[in-house]
Parts: C-alpha cells; sequence; structure tokens
C-alpha cells in the first residue's frame, strides 16, 4: 500500500503540479509584459470546469496530464483580432518573449531547489565527518549486496576501510571507487564498531553506475541528520546547480547517438539493462514505489526533485516545439532581424513529437520487458 501511495503521490505531484506550474509560469510572465492570455488549464481533452476572468478562461480538463496555456499569437494558423495585434506574442520585443518562454524551464529549477530544501530540513543531509549504517540493502545490481552479505548492521560506525582510517563519506566512496578498479573481485576488509565492540567485515565491493557517476558500492545508505531552513535552503540552491549539470552531461545517454544506440540494442537483442540505462516514467515510478514499501520518503522527495529538473532541461533542448526551440528561433529573428512564419517550423515541430514520443514509448516497453536492476 506504501509504495502505491508513494506512486499515486510522485505521478500527481509530477503531472498536476510540476506541469501546470510551468505553464502557470509562462502565464504571469506573459500578463506582466502585457501579452493577451486568453486561456489557462489544467490537463487536456475534454473540458470539465471553466471559468472566465476577465480575458483569460481558467479551467481544468479531463486528462490530468499537464496542462498549457494560450496567448494570442502563438498559433501561426490563428487569427488575431485587429484590436489584439498589438498585444500579440509575436508584437512583443524580443527579449520580453524570451523571458515568456524561460519561465516555464525556470520554474523546474525554482520547484527542485524548494523540494531539495524540505529534502535537507525535514529528512537531513548526510554526516560527512562519521560514516554510520542507516540501512542495509538485501541486493545490489540484481544480486544479494555485499553488505548484507557481510552482516553489516543498521547502527554500524564504519572506523576502517582496508588501509583508510576513520573515513568521511566522501573517502570512504572515493577509497572503495579506487580499490574496486584497481582490484576488481578482490575483498576489501570494513573495521565497524558495533555496541562498544570492534569488528571486521569481507565485502567485494561493486562497481555502480548511477546519475552517470560510477561509485564503488557495498550496499548500505548512511544516516542523516537534518540542518536548518537557511541552511537547507543553500544546500537545495547548490543541489539543483549539481542536478543541473548531471541532468545536461545525460541528455546524450538518453537522445544522443550514443544513448539510441543503446536503446535500440536492448530493444532488439538480448541485452540486459544495466544499472546506469535511461529508463521511462514506469522504471522511475517502480523504483519510487520501493522506495514507499520501505517507508523512505526522502528517497522518493530527491527522485520528484530530479525529474522535475530534468524535465526543465529537456525543455531547453533547442528543438520546436520545445522551449528551447522557442528560444533558437527568438536567437534566429535577433541575429537576422527577420520575423520567423511558424507554419514553416510546424513539419519541424511534429517531427520532433513524433521522434520523442518513439524514445518515450521504447522507454515504457523496457520499464516492463526490461526493467532496470534496483539498487536496493
Amino acid at each position: 500500500m506504501s509504495g502505491a501511495l508513494a506512486i499515486v503521490a510522485f505521478l500527481a505531484l509530477i503531472l498536476l503540479v510540476v506541469i501546470p506550474i510551468h505553464e502557470l509560469g509562462h502565464m504571469v510572465v506573459a500578463k506582466r509584459f502585457g501579452f493577451k492570455v486568453t486561456e489557462y488549464f489544467v490537463g487536456f481533452g475534454p473540458r470539465l470546469w471553466s471559468v472566465r476572468r476577465g480575458e483569460t478562461e481558467y479551467g481544468v480538463k479531463g486528462i490530468p496530464a499537464g496542462g498549457y496555456v494560450k496567448i494570442a499569437g502563438m498559433n501561426p494558423y490563428e487569427t488575431v483580432a485587429p484590436e489584439d495585434v498589438a498585444r500579440a506574442y509575436g508584437s512583443k520585443p524580443l527579449w520580453q518573449r524570451a523571458l515568456v518562454i524561460l519561465s516555464g524551464p525556470a520554474s523546474h529549477f525554482l520547484m527542485g531547489a524548494i523540494l531539495f530544501m524540505v529534502l535537507f530540513a525535514t529528512f537531513g543531509v548526510f554526516n560527512e565527518d562519521v560514516v554510520v549504517v542507516e540501512s542495509v540493502a538485501p541486493s545490489l545490481d540484481g544480486e544479494v549486496s555485499p553488505a548484507r552479505r557481510a552482516g553489516l548492521q543498521p547502527g554500524d560506525v564504519v572506523v576502517r576501510v582496508g588501509d583508510l582510517d576513520r573515513p568521511t563519506q566522501r573517502e570512504l566512496s572515493r577509497y572503495v571507487t579506487a580499490y574496486v578498479r584497481e582490484h576488481p573481485g578482490a575483498s576489501l576488509e570494513y573495521v565497524v564498531e558495533r555496541d562498544g565492540r570492534r569488528l571486521s567485515l569481507a565485502m567485494v565491493p561493486k562497481l555502480i553506475t548511477e546519475d552517470r557517476q560510477t561509485r564503488g558500492r557495498v550496499g548500505f545508505t548512511l544516516g542523516l541528520e537534518p540542518v536548518s531552513l537557511p541552511e537547507a535552503a543553500w544546500l537545495g540552491i547548490r543541489s539543483t546547480g549539481q542536478t543541473v549539470a548531471v541532468s545536461v552531461t545525460s541528455l546524450d545517454d538518453i537522445f544522443g547517438p550514443r544513448g539510441l544506440g543503446r536503446m535500440a540494442t536492448l530493444l532488439f537483442t538480448d541485452e540486459q539493462r544495466r544499472t546506469g540505462d535511461a529508463t521511462g516514467f514506469i522504471g522511475v515510478s517502480q523504483q519510487v514505489g520501493d522506495a514507499g514499501d520501505r517507508g523512505d520518503w526522502g528517497t522518493i522527495l530527491a527522485y520528484a526533485a530530479y525529474v522535475t529538473i530534468f524535465i526543465g532541461i529537456v525543455n531547453l533542448i533547442p528543438l520546436p516545439p520545445l522551449d528551447g526551440g522557442h528560444l533558437l528561433l527568438l536567437v534566429w529573428e535577433g541575429v537576422t532581424g527577420r520575423h520567423v512564419d511558424y507554419r514553416r517550423v510546424v513539419p519541424i515541430a511534429a517531427t520532433v513529437i513524433v521522434l520523442l514520443s518513439l524514445i518515450m514509448v521504447a522507454a515504457l516497453i523496457l520499464d516492463v520487458f526490461k526493467p532496470v536492476p534496483q539498487l536496493t
């Protein structure tokens, strides 16, 4: 039940909060600069409810899968009334149009920072100075985790690993990663304190790729300590920047030649997915559900923050009809001094939509038939 609740909450956050707020960002900035905004709806399909306030109709539609805002003049096939021409999208200065477009993706970074802040203020951050075991994963990359096999327990304090004494979290991660790369398949001694005694546990670390970063892991999580709200806010901003960097570098693993080639290999051969492979909403939902079953709502918040930011990054890809495509057209208009005929862009936008849809369908198929191995 907890897993199902976690999945429902996660999808509701992304589809009914994050994406409508994206469109709300467009609308608020457009209204601020005097664009004529005619519609703002949550969802798609048949209209369930709406109300008109001034010149804008606000409402809810039957398919809860995001939302949209309608600005006069953005649809190239729309006829703009003569009295509205001065307030239409194409009549406004370039910088105002650019800010209207940017406000959508920017909302993702703001929401991501807020989610991270809530995570750090509520659940806490890792203690960098002491390695305390919070929980032991039953499995790692589809097998019994080395930590579970060795008998590691929650509350154990790692005091030595190999020849590294009193490691910090960062030192431990770097040491284990370097060790397993230099000695693949070799056992590594962990010395832990438990109930006033020191125990020596032998484990064979594995190289695990997460968020394009490969680390040596044995399958345990560290304890967290809540921080003050100002510190949580600063850490939220920093984590958002780090997530943006990781998201940008991961785009090639999904949409680039390497990512598309990997997806084709997985679809048409017996090759199995690895922990670091790209996943779709079903795969992410499965991981969220597993975290919910464990009662690990901190991990769910972290997933929500990452997905929120990643969607913002994808929206900035410079291809129409994405926001990045609109920005690219504005740059072209500014460089050439010529207005863009958006009707000529429609076939490109349709092609991009088809390609993105195919990638999403392929990811969903792989999520069902070749799920990514779970880390825990």
